[in-house]
């Protein structure tokens, strides 16, 4: 178990972020943040994941006493557009057509955040998809239903395994939770 000189919130919901930071050993409670995730029009699709984490976490501040406050926020980047979570079957399909048989950018940002102290980070990794067939993602969304994962897909779910030709970068990172520097950033809060 990795200790931390402070007790860990977790502001997340997501399975895969819990799921990663258990496994890298850590004791933490969950939260949920309480945050809309709309950004300026005018932001660089490269800058959106950092400001979201941070948005999410400052609404944290007036509450925290000795605890830091980990968040996140991933998006998924084609030819600079940002592909949100899926509002329905339509749009995933929609979005795993255009990223099938094509490289993507996938950005995580972290924020902790302390009464006292500030960090925020980012790690991007791209990922090739093999051209996909239309039954191939219709077969996806219909038993895996990624309505939660920004891009309409998990690395880590039956998609990923099957249409995923080539990662470069940190697996975590498209996961959610870019545990290489979290560990870093955690050990040196």
């Amino acid at each position: 178990m990795m200790t931390t000189q402070r007790p860990i919130i977790l502001a997340s919901t997501s399975p895969r972020r819990q799921f990663l930071m258990k496994e890298a050993g850590y004791q933490f409670r969950v939260e949920a943040p309480v945050h809309d995730e709309r950004f300026p029009d005018y932001m660089p699709a490269e800058m959106v994941p950092r400001y979201l984490a941070e948005e999410k976490a400052k609404v944290f501040l007036p509450k925290l006493k000795d605890e830091v406050v980990i968040t996140a926020d991933t998006v998924v980047i084609l030819r600079g557009q940002i592909l949100n979570k899926p509002g329905d079957r339509n749009e995933a399909i929609q979005m795993l057509t255009q990223l099938a048989g094509r490289t993507h950018k996938v950005i995580t940002a972290v924020c902790l955040l302390a009464r006292d102290k500030h960090d925020l980070f980012d790690d991007m990794t791209k990922v090739t998809f093999r051209k996909l067939s239309r039954e191939e993602i219709e077969y996806y969304v219909d038993t895996c239903k990624p309505f939660d994962k920004a891009g309409s897909y998990g690395a880590q779910d039956w998609l990923g395994m099957v249409g995923i030709e080539k990662i470069n970068g940190s697996y975590f990172t498209v996961m959610g939770m870019p545990m290489h520097k979290v560990y870093t950033h955690l050990r040196d809060f």
